[in-house]
């Protein structure tokens, strides 16, 4: 089999496990810039190319697309998936899962647990947001930020319309969310494979904090799950589309709660804190797939002929 990993650093720990893995199962594996692939956009003959280079040959591609480069990142998945390449997670739910609002609310439309989240757009009603959520202590997060970044705990009702009318005022794009304090700091990442939470660990921020991004400076440990909280996380997977993905979640006094679902998970905190092999987990489920639809395209075709 061989397989195309859309990834702008080859050195990446995520990127260099999947290529590790996908070769210790015998596939050929390519690592692409997903901005140097530029596409022939046709009806008949859709075609990626590639520093001079035509790629047409791949059976599987992985997106490792970074959420700056979402927008051309995604059209090239979907260039790929025009062309009969198997995509480990498509390119529409990478889509619907960067897009933080819109992530919400597909979530909360099929009854999964969320923090009480606000959004406006008129400094005019702050208040009313402010009130909605609960009021203070709150988070406030820029819908465009990654790793913990353009995320801020506003403690007071006056910390947190100062803050608001600042983003506000830039001309960007916030929500406001009630503050989970039972959760003491930390979160859950649960790591979807399937239909299966394949992994999973709690990260602690550090003292002072109270975003645990590893990024941030944040401590794994592993966890064990409720039933309650895997079924949450394979539920929020399954919503958002993504074959694979990391579902953040967080033990409030009403249930588990999602924060995000991360449609290019890192592999390095999960491998390490779980001792499990992720980035094998993640070939053997594109080759099972691949079979299938093989199965599936070889029936199709027998049933033509008779």
């Amino acid at each position: 089999m061989k397989i195309a990993i859309l990834s702008r650093n080859p050195k990446l720990y995520s990127t260099q496990r999947l290529v590790q893995a996908a070769e210790q199962r015998g596939h050929s594996v390519r690592v692409l810039d997903v901005l140097r692939c530029y596409m022939n956009i046709t009806s008949h003959h859709p075609t990626i190319h590639y520093r001079g280079q035509t790629l047409d040959d791949f059976d599987a591609v992985i997106p490792r697309i970074g959420a700056s480069v979402t927008f051309y990142g995604t059209a090239v998945l979907r260039q790929f998936e025009m062309m009969g390449v198997f995509p480990l997670n498509e390119s529409v739910a990478v889509t619907r899962s960067r897009d933080k609002l819109r992530s919400l609310q597909l979530l909360a439309r099929k009854g999964v647990g969320l923090p009480v989240t606000g959004f406006a757009h008129n400094p005019d009603d702050i208040q009313d947001l402010l009130s909605e959520v609960g009021g203070a202590p709150l988070v406030i997060k820029l819908l465009e930020g990654t790793q913990g970044i353009g995320v801020v705990l506003a403690e007071t009702h006056k910390a947190a319309e100062s803050v608001i009318q600042a983003f506000m005022g830039l001309n960007a794009n916030i929500m406001v969310q009630e503050f989970i304090s039972e959760a003491g700091g930390s979160d859950i990442r649960c790591f979807v494979i399937g239909d299966k939470v394949v992994a999973a660990m709690r990260r602690q921020a550090k003292e002072g904090e109270f975003r645990s991004n590893l990024h941030r400076g944040g401590q794994a440990s592993p966890i064990r799950l409720t039933p309650e909280e895997r079924s949450t996380a394979v539920r929020a997977a399954r919503i958002m589309g993504l074959n694979v993905c990391g579902v953040d979640l967080l033990r409030s006094n009403h249930g588990p709660v999602v924060m995000e679902v991360n449609s290019s998970p890192g592999l390095r905190g999960i491998e390490q804190t779980s001792g499990k092999d992720i980035a094998g987990m993640i070939i053997e489920f594109i080759e099972k797939r691949i079979k299938a639809l093989e199965n599936t395209t070889d029936r199709s075709r027998t049933r033509g002929k008779g």
